[in-house]
């Protein structure tokens, strides 16, 4: 894969190849998802004061319009401000750690003129971009793999938004950005010596940072090990999401028929647990279905990373699949209880605008890079 940094020619010609091999299955993918994740919301939401589901619309709308538009610049110009826009992402997350805007008792927005922007979506972008330039300019130079020492600079990359936004304290989109980053890295070959060394950190590092962990932290944690422990207080969501999941049965209970929604029973059941109340109203038949449209999507970004025209494409794919894997592992893991809970979406499913739009703009970039590999 070649090294050159030069910008490559634009014209109408290179647009029209690129629009014949765009990827229409991965479009129609995210289309399904997004649907879904609409109708799912309005269910969710009937029992809220705003129809957030409307709100979910406008966002997916902006999100797909800057989708289109990345589409239309060649994926290979963004590397170039790939450092800057890393650059620009962290001093908004120091920038939010200073004067960002207080909301149960995290800060994690920060005001930019009538917009609340929410940097720490803006990160997992920036780390994959940034990562994949490294890797570009870097791993023709890594014949034999890579050694501990060679794993700094893009360990720093990785780890200087993560600390940030644990700092918020938002450990689920911190643990994202280091799954993202850890997930390019071993993309990138590493010996299996410098593996079982960082592997072996991370465990130590485990084991000292859990003391400096936040009071309500350490509780997810020690409730993911005891569930009934406590489970009227820390217990309550991961207990009453498992109660809808399992409630669904089969075929589940019907669209608006949920009762641990509609009673509200389901804390953040429009956010972290939509996944909940789908299961709850869709049954076993229903997560299956949006198992295999997230598993579809998850092959295809592979795909796409595995034939990308250079370093740059490949690991810009790489990141985006990762983003989405781990989005999705992470929050089905922890509704139905086999992993703790530590507020992490699920990709166009949940609601939120920062979410959307980041995902969104990954799936963009995924586009490109599929669209442009036989484009000069």
């Amino acid at each position: 894969m070649a090294l050159d940094l030069s910008l490559p020619r634009a014209g109408v010609p290179s647009q029209r190849r690129a629009f014949t091999h765009y990827p229409w299955h991965v479009a129609f993918l995210v289309l399904g998802i997004a649907a879904l994740g609409v109708w799912n919301l309005a269910s969710a939401s009937r029992s809220a004061h705003a129809p957030v589901w409307i709100s979910q619309l406008s966002w997916m709308g902006a999100g797909a319009a800057v989708a289109l538009a990345l589409g239309l610049v060649d994926y290979r110009r963004f590397m170039r401000g790939a450092y800057v826009f890393y650059a620009v992402v962290v001093l908004l997350l120091v920038a939010t750690a200073l004067k960002g805007r207080v909301v149960m008792g995290a800060r994690r927005w920060l005001a930019i003129g009538p917009m609340n922007l929410q940097p720490s979506e803006l990160a997992k972008i920036a780390v994959m971009v940034a990562l994949a330039r490294w890797f570009h300019m870097d791993a023709a130079k890594r014949k034999d793999g890579y050694g501990l020492f060679g794993l700094v600079v893009p360990g720093v990359i990785t780890l200087v938004p993560a600390l940030l936004i644990l700092k918020q304290p938002d450990l689920g989109t911190a643990l994202i950005v280091v799954a993202v980053g850890a997930t390019m890295i071993l993309f990138a070959k590493v010996r299996w010596q410098t593996l079982v060394a960082v592997g072996a950190v991370v465990v130590v590092g485990a084991v000292f940072a859990y003391p400096h962990l936040k009071p309500y932290q350490k509780k997810r944690v020690e409730t993911f090990l005891n569930p009934e422990g406590d489970v009227l207080g820390a217990g309550y969501h991961a207990t009453q999401s498992m109660i809808a999941v399992g409630s669904g049965q089969a075929l589940g209970k019907g669209w608006a028929q949920g009762t641990q929604t509609l009673l509200s029973f389901l804390p953040e059941q429009h956010t972290d647990f939509i996944f909940s109340v789908w299961a709850e109203e869709h049954g076993f038949v229903g997560c299956l279905l949006l198992l295999a449209l997230y598993y579809a999507l998850v092959v295809s970004a592979l795909g796409i990373a595995g034939n990308a025209r250079d370093r740059f494409g490949h690991f810009l794919a790489v990141g985006v699949t990762a983003m989405l894997f781990w989005h999705a592992f992470i929050n089905m893991g922890m509704v139905t209880g086999v992993m703790p809970v530590v507020g992490v979406t699920l990709p166009l499913m949940s609601y939120g605008g920062s979410s959307v739009m980041a995902v969104l703009i990954g799936i963009g970039l995924l586009n490109n890079v599929a669209s442009r590999r036989f484009v000069n």
